[in-house]
């Protein structure tokens, strides 16, 4: 194999880590219906992204390659139990001389538990312009996420080996990760900053890469709606929940190349926050946006 270029990973996850690839490598059933399994192979809640990424990589199987996803709108309906499989079933909503439209359910048991609607263009020339602009360290000069969480909190350590160590894709904070802060007893901004890649080498295939994205976006993001709370996800007060996500992508990316996350938690009110996020590769080029609305709310005992 190559050297891969500057920035891109050599070889697969530490033992132990699920590959990104394997968990967005689904099962043909039949036409249109595809089978998923969990990266975590336990009884938990299944990752948001992880049913996202796999419902998207189920739309994009039945779509010409030449069209590549730029927007896709989901709602999360039920818990997803990661130590089974889900079913995705794809309804091709509409071929057109452009666009390409797709709707996946994701079921279990039978039941719902995600749909996701999914729009695939023809790659055109048009005109070109970006707002958001990338201001971050280059990943090299950030410790890895493991090195920064080793010197944090005992609780903070423990959040980390139960989820994000288990995430398949590397990590590197920008600034102190405002779970550490809180946990200190502090508020803090409602914000998120930090690079990610694959932990392992992708093939050449772009519906991968989005599918790998698309997993990505879900990582911390309603998270980033709660430092100014004095609260954190898994908290035994707080009540916590996905209930909408929407990327739109903007320009060719790699996934295994470093991405930079610059996360918001905007609004939070009426048990409610609304969180944002813009995805810059290193040249500074904004690849994607993203969008997500959540439930936060002081626990108590009712159903959402």
């Amino acid at each position: 194999m190559d050297d891969p270029p500057a920035g891109r990973v050599a070889s697969g996850p530490p033992a132990g880590r699920s590959r990104v690839s394997d968990i967005l490598d689904l099962e043909r059933l039949g036409a249109g219906l595809f089978r998923g399994r969990s990266g975590w192979g336990s009884s938990t809640r299944v990752f948001g992204g992880e049913v996202a990424g796999q419902a998207l990589m189920a739309a994009g199987r039945t779509v010409p390659d030449q069209r590549r996803v730029h927007s896709l709108h989901a709602y999360f309906l039920r818990p997803g139990d990661s130590s089974e499989p889900i079913d995705y079933q794809v309804d091709p909503i509409r071929d057109g001389g452009s666009f390409t439209t797709r709707r996946t359910v994701a079921l279990q048991r039978g039941e719902p538990i995600f749909h996701l609607s999914a729009s695939f263009h023809m790659e055109e020339d048009g005109y070109d312009h970006q707002v958001p602009h990338l201001d971050a360290p280059p990943p090299e000069d950030l410790p890895p996420a493991e090195v920064t969480i080793a010197e944090a909190d005992e609780a903070t350590r423990a959040w980390f080996a139960a989820g994000l160590g288990n995430f398949p894709f590397d990590l590197r904070f920008a600034e102190e990760l405002p779970r550490i802060a809180t946990m200190r007893g502090e508020a803090g901004a409602p914000a998120h900053r930090f690079w990610f890649r694959s932990a392992e080498r992708l093939p050449d295939t772009p519906l991968l890469h989005d599918c790998a994205l698309t997993y990505a976006s879900d990582i911390l993001l309603l998270a980033s709606a709660l430092p100014p709370h004095r609260t954190v996800i898994g908290s035994p007060g707080l009540q916590f929940a996905s209930l909408d996500h929407a990327v739109w992508t903007h320009a060719r990316f790699r996934a295994d190349d470093w991405l930079f996350y610059q996360q918001e938690g905007a609004w939070a009110g009426g048990a409610r926050a609304l969180c944002r996020g813009s995805l810059f590769d290193r040249s500074g080029r904004l690849v994607a946006s993203v969008m997500q609305e959540g439930l936060i709310r002081p626990r108590r005992d009712r159903a959402r």
